[in-house]
């Protein structure tokens, strides 16, 4: 197995790169706005998600990489992500029944995911304070869970493959593909997602595949950019920077973003019990280490 090192370049340690994923996860976090409304518009839930990762996929497909000796990691990228892309399902069908804070409430568990993945995969045995981070962002999720937010088990069977999902190919990126550069990263990741969701998105119906007017098309544009392409650039850029344990608790700026948007776009209500669990969230990203991560992007 490759050898796992830390960065050392000073220009973008982990403080930087800890600030640049949680400007991703804001991005990340505002998905509801355009998922809801391409909801309103009757597009299926598999076809949502398609739309979301093919923006991406079309301008990341001349990274691919084509060399032998990274065909084994991309491989391996392209199967998590298509794993991750039809588990991002779930979360669409879950904010379909649920608010937004409910459903985030779920997804916001893949830190604990993560940790468990970077275990069994690489043998990287979770410190006292990976867990302790672990367990914060858990008590925010409960308090929203025991509070006005009421999850049903039927949503949380349909969001649970998402964090499950998401929480591995954080591991994958940050730790088991240093010889992919970002383009490459990211052209694996949301390329295996495209695969993926094609063939469902296509079973949503006649034409689910070719946006059915100019609303669609500009809600697809929307979501593509500022939920998708931008942020996952960013993140990919940044993940391998600080490893899994810190990636996964500052990714969870999600659950204040998603609380923020239920509250302005979807008049959801928020009380003490949300605010307390988004300050539990902040500290769980000051808590966690940055330990695991590989400083490589590619051969010279």
């Amino acid at each position: 197995m490759t050898a796992i090192t830390q960065t050392s370049n000073p220009t973008f340690g982990p403080a930087a790169a800890t600030v640049a994923i949680a400007v991703s996860a804001v991005c990340f976090g505002l998905v509801p706005l355009f998922a809801r409304e391409l909801q309103a518009l009757g597009v299926d839930p598999a076809a949502i998600a398609f739309y979301r990762y093919a923006f991406t996929a079309a301008v990341m497909l001349p990274f691919l990489p084509l060399a032998r000796w990274k065909r084994r990691q991309a491989v391996t990228l392209a199967l998590t992500g298509m794993l991750t892309g039809l588990g991002w399902i779930g979360y669409l069908r879950a904010i379909e029944t649920e608010s937004v804070a409910a459903a985030g409430v779920v997804y916001m568990s893949y830190p604990v995911f993560a940790l468990l993945f970077a275990w069994a995969l690489l043998r990287q045995r979770p410190g006292l304070r990976a867990w302790a981070a672990c367990v914060l962002v858990l008590a925010g999720a409960a308090l929203l869970v025991g509070g006005d937010q009421d999850i049903s088990a039927r949503a949380l069977v349909w969001a649970l493959p998402a964090p499950i999902t998401f929480g591995l190919i954080i591991v994958v990126l940050s730790t088991m593909v240093p010889d992919l550069s970002v383009p490459e990263r990211l052209a694996c990741g949301i390329g295996g997602a495209v695969v993926g969701l094609a063939p469902l998105a296509a079973m949503a119906g006649p034409g689910a595949l070719v946006p059915a007017s100019g609303e669609v098309w500009l809600s697809i544009l929307g979501m593509g950019l500022l939920s998708a392409l931008l942020p996952q650039v960013i993140y990919t850029f940044a993940c391998p920077r600080v490893g899994p344990a810190r990636a996964a608790a500052t990714g969870a700026f999600e659950l204040p973003t998603m609380i923020a948007v239920g509250w302005f776009a979807f008049s959801e209500t928020v009380g003490v019990l949300d605010l307390t669990a988004a300050a539990l969230v902040l500290a769980a990203i000051l808590l966690a280490p940055a330990i695991g991560a590989s400083n490589r992007a590619g051969r010279p």
